[in-house]
């Protein structure tokens, strides 16, 4: 089995371990999540609003490969032009929510490597979400 192989295997398995761990459930494409914190149970972005979050997101293994904490200040952006998964979790949060949210590649970036992330990537976040605009 070429290490490729091993890599995704190791990932599917992660998303499988988490979709049976208790106090996660599954949005649609497989977007798992936790609450981690309930917000004020507002109103949940559209895929046109730009949202303002803090997030950190890791690899399987536990690698950070970018985090908003770390740069000290929130992210700012249009739902639109985030990956898929991001749209899918963020559109179910409403302010002040923070989640844990698991990721599959197919809703990541694909079978392609984007920056330190490699390519078939399980993709882990804890998002909070602090404001719609």
């Amino acid at each position: 089995m070429s290490k490729k192989e091993e890599y995704i295997i190791k990932n599917k398995e992660y998303i499988k371990a988490k979709a049976s761990e208790e106090g996660y459930n599954e949005l649609p494409g497989g977007v798992l999540y936790k609450i981690i914190e309930q917000g004020n149970g507002g109103k949940s972005p559209d895929i046109n609003s730009v949202v303002t979050v803090h997030y950190r997101g890791l690899l399987v293994g536990g690698r950070l490969f970018d985090s908003s904490y770390r740069q000290g200040y929130p992210l700012a952006i249009r739902l639109k032009d985030v990956i898929d998964g991001w749209q899918i979790a963020l559109t179910h949060m409403h302010v002040g929510d923070k989640w844990n949210v698991v990721i599959p590649s197919e809703l990541g970036y694909g079978r392609r490597a984007a920056g330190d992330i490699p390519g078939n990537s399980t993709l882990i976040f804890d998002i909070e979400l602090l404001g719609i605009g």
